[in-house]
């Protein structure tokens, strides 16, 4: 861990907030759909079960997609014990490593994805934080591309 710390601890911390919060929105919605208004129209939290990838796309994919998430969960384990990362890429991949394994976790787990991020003012699919992880680790790795080595 010592070789990739950004990786190991920024996939550790993703992982755990990511299904802390899952855990919560099971517990707190009753019903599938179920929303609480953060900002009336605008932000809900509202409780999804999601059987595609991220942002609903393939929905009905929970089967194939579970063993998706497991083989770039194992590849990126796997790469984090063998090369030595710049910080960009140590960010980004265990970023996606986290959204990745949290997702997978559900898909295994559940048969979906628990997701609840609702942003109704422009009409997006709901998300979750394992969603978020991926994208913001891209943004790492786009960023990591441009720099100097």
């Amino acid at each position: 861990m010592k070789k990739n710390f950004y990786f190991w601890s920024v996939a550790i911390v993703g992982l755990i907030i990511d299904q802390l919060t899952k855990v919560w929105t099971i517990l707190t919605f009753e019903n599938v759909n179920d929303t609480i208004p953060i900002w009336e129209g605008v932000f809900h939290f509202t409780y999804v079960q999601n059987t595609g990838a991220a942002f609903s796309f393939f929905s009905g994919g929970a089967f194939w997609l579970r063993w998706l998430s497991l083989f770039v969960s194992l590849v990126l384990i796997v790469y984090g014990l063998w090369e030595k990362l710049p910080n960009p890429e140590q960010w980004g991949y265990g970023l996606i490593l986290a959204g990745a394994f949290g997702n997978g976790i559900d898909r295994f787990i559940f048969g979906y994805v628990v997701d609840f991020f609702d942003f109704r003012l422009i009409n997006f699919p709901v998300f979750n934080i394992a969603d978020v992880c991926i994208n913001i680790g891209i943004v790492f790795l786009i960023y990591g591309m441009f720099q100097e080595n």
